[in-house]
């Protein structure tokens, strides 16, 4: 089978320069995503488009790059039913590269195998990087797989779009990989917030902060990468911060199947879902600092009603 054709459904902030980066590296890349605008920018570079997900059925590889599994299972109902009736050839390869449940991910994975009568394999491949590193083609990339030969076939795809490229285990072990990330991203992205509130409202300069913690201990590519929209309180979404709170809700379903405390991992997520309660959740990670400071001035009015009484 060659690999140097694809299928590629999701052309979101992520997927439209991840498939992008495929067709500059010589891939025929067909896309399949709801925004026509995005497929017509796909099209101007050399890739072509289908209307429905089922007519990429005969693609050797279909890449999902959607913002759940429900997205992709939902997206791969007519693929699948396509399959049932005539199966696709074998070694057809499907990757899911949107941060989805490990444990989830394997029961689709079953499923696929099942409607394709064993000739169809699901890989997890999530990514880390943000738009920059979907952008540059210089992303991460966690795989999981069943079998180290569909990794290897699959190793020219995935390097078109990163440059740290690891298989992690079997399937379902890329998407464990990507909540351990999630759970450092997370946990000290919302570090960082905490960290600019209290300065600021001490009279710190944040960006100074900041500065001086980039050159110690604490300095980290999170720093650097979201720390100067955390400091400037730029929102505008890279990728919105709602999605943080499903990836660190996957760490808790993890954990709880592992037995492993995540005490962190459990914080964050209610901090998350506090951010989805004010409405925030559209916005970039960064607006973290939002929900800290609305946080900060609820505690605040509590403490004056409570002075007066």
């Amino acid at each position: 089978m060659s690999v140097q054709r694809t299928g590629f459904v999701g052309l979101g902030l992520m997927g439209a320069p991840m498939a992008a980066n495929l067709v500059r590296k010589g891939w025929a890349v067909t896309a399949c995503n709801r925004s026509s605008a995005a497929l017509e920018d796909l099209r101007r570079l050399g890739g072509s488009s289908a209307e429905t997900v089922e007519l990429l059925r005969d693609e050797p590889v279909i890449v999902f790059m959607l913002p759940d599994l429900a997205y992709i299972e939902d997206a791969a109902s007519g693929l699948l039913a396509s399959w049932r009736t005539s199966p696709p050839a074998a070694g057809t390869a499907v990757v899911v590269m949107s941060s989805v449940s490990p444990t989830g991910v394997k029961d689709f994975g079953r499923r696929v195998q099942a409607a394709s009568s064993g000739n169809a394999v699901v890989l997890d491949a999530p990514v880390s990087g943000g738009t920059k590193g979907a952008i540059e083609g210089t992303l991460a990339i966690m795989a999981g797989a069943d079998h180290d030969a569909d990794f290897r076939r699959l190793l020219p795809l995935f390097e078109a779009m990163g440059t740290t490229v690891r298989l992690l285990g079997p399937l379902g072990a890329g998407s464990l990989a990507k909540a351990c990330n999630q759970l450092v991203v997370g946990t000290t992205t919302a570090a960082l917030a905490e960290a600019a509130e209290l300065a600021e409202r001490s009279g710190v300069d944040v960006a100074a902060l900041y500065e001086v913690l980039s050159g110690g201990l604490a300095g980290s590519r999170v720093l650097d990468q979201v720390g100067p929209r955390i400091a400037r309180k730029d929102y505008t979404p890279t990728g919105p911060a709602k999605f943080m709170h499903k990836d660190l809700s996957f760490v808790v379903e993890s954990a709880d199947a592992a037995g492993a405390a995540v005490p962190m991992a459990r914080a964050g997520v209610e901090l998350y879902a506090e951010l989805k309660r004010q409405g925030l959740g559209d916005q970039d990670l960064a607006v973290v600092r939002q929900t800290i400071s609305n946080l900060s001035r609820a505690g605040a009015v509590s403490a004056t009603e409570g002075t007066s009484s």
